[in-house]
């Protein structure tokens, strides 16, 4: 198989796995994989999925990529509240939440986690479009929050919930606290109404 002629059709998803190669070559051999990936010209994203040295530094490819290895998911957490420019700092880490089980990845993209939750608790996320007109499952700002306090309890503090940095601005004037108080609702966790309504409190929502 010539490299180029593997690229020229594999190139525009963006991630693939090899069972997607089969699917077009029946007979591919595998020991391509290693050879590409060995020489630069494949970035391994995880066990049976690859993509193309292009698209690494490309804006929120590593976030499509998130959602293409491990389905279903949706990024959540530290990750789309940085997206969204909630929390100021640059966050490395890809959290997203899943019914899988509980899972990481890394690769030369960056450091996947996924968090697995009950089926029921798998809403609260929409399709944002990035660069090449692709999509993105991501969670709503009111959803990240949610998950963030379910899954990392010990956010319980007035001081742990001030280290998070929340934008006021956001918070003030763009954040839902109907939608966040219904998102709270539908978990039926006391637990996780205290740690909102601390967050409540502790941000003057």
């Amino acid at each position: 198989m010539n490299y180029l002629e593997f690229k020229e059709r594999m190139f525009d998803l963006g991630c693939f796995s090899i069972y997607q190669v089969y699917a077009w070559k029946p007979g591919f051999d595998r020991n391509n994989f290693v050879r590409w990936t060995r020489k630069g010209l494949l970035i391994r994203l995880r066990q049976g999925y690859f993509t193309f040295p292009e698209y690494k530094g490309k804006p929120d490819f590593a976030l499509y990529f998130a959602n293409r290895i491990y389905r279903p998911s949706y990024v959540s957490l530290h990750r789309a509240l940085a997206f969204y420019g909630i929390i100021p700092e640059g966050v490395i880490q890809i959290t997203s939440v899943t019914t899988l089980k509980t899972a990481s990845f890394t690769n030369d993209v960056g450091e996947y986690i996924y968090k697995s939750v009950h089926k029921d608790l798998m809403f609260g996320y929409d399709l944002k479009t990035i660069a090449d007109g692709r999509a993105i499952s991501l969670a709503s700002p009111e959803k990240a929050l949610i998950d963030l306090l379910y899954i990392y309890p010990f956010y319980n503090s007035i001081q742990a919930l001030k280290n998070l940095r929340l934008d006021d601005d956001f918070l003030q004037g763009d954040l839902d606290t109907s939608l966040l108080d219904e998102y709270t609702f539908r978990y039926k966790n006391k637990a996780l109404e205290r740690r909102v309504q601390l967050m409540k409190n502790t941000y003057g929502l």
